[in-house]
């Protein structure tokens, strides 16, 4: 039987309350939910308002303060150009499929290279040798595929973006448009 999503409950005085074992908990305690894959919802504790993106953006943040920031300035700065644009859905649509698809490649790889070990913890050098040497045709395959996916996302979102632009333009009586395309009558 599937456990039920452990709640936790933020509280006026910034703590945070695990309805699970009844004990309060830290950021730190919520990143190691999320390290350990664990299914978890944030709630305000009076108004029960869902808080969990806030709190994993607070995590973000003090990873990202703590000396080996994962986003540069400039991609955070691209990212923030997105809020309020007409791509704003799309653009996170496409964020989460592409770090999916990193997530499987990474995963893939970390199989593929447990299979090289001896019992002892050990590679030999043959296999290390073996394995080394099939990790670039793999990796080029897999960022193929990688590429591929992510050129059809985007191919997918331009589609979008010239399907939204026709159904917002069309009653405009441009020329050459479907409304207004013949003036001389």
């Amino acid at each position: 039987m599937a456990q039920a999503i452990r709640l936790i409950k933020k509280y006026p005085n910034r703590r945070l309350y695990d309805t699970r074992t009844s004990a309060y908990i830290t950021l730190a305690d919520v990143k190691q939910l999320v390290l350990e894959q664990e299914d978890f919802k944030v709630i305000e504790a009076k108004s029960q308002d869902d808080l969990t993106r806030s709190i994993l953006l607070q995590i973000i943040l003090e990873e990202e303060a703590g000396g080996a920031p994962l986003f540069s300035s400039q991609l955070l700065a691209q990212i923030i150009r997105f809020y309020g644009h007409a791509m704003q859905g799309m653009m996170g649509s496409y964020l989460e499929k592409t770090m999916q698809a990193f997530v499987e490649i990474q995963s893939k790889m970390q199989d593929q290279s447990k299979a090289f070990y001896d019992p002892k913890g050990l590679p030999s050098p043959e296999l290390w040798a073996q394995f080394m040497a099939m990790q670039t045709p793999m990796i080029q395959t897999m960022m193929g595929n990688y590429i591929e996916q992510s050129k059809n996302l985007f191919v997918q979102m331009q589609d979008q973006m010239q399907q939204q632009a026709r159904s917002m333009f069309q009653t405009f009586p441009f020329p050459g448009g479907p409304q207004g395309g013949n003036e001389k009558t």
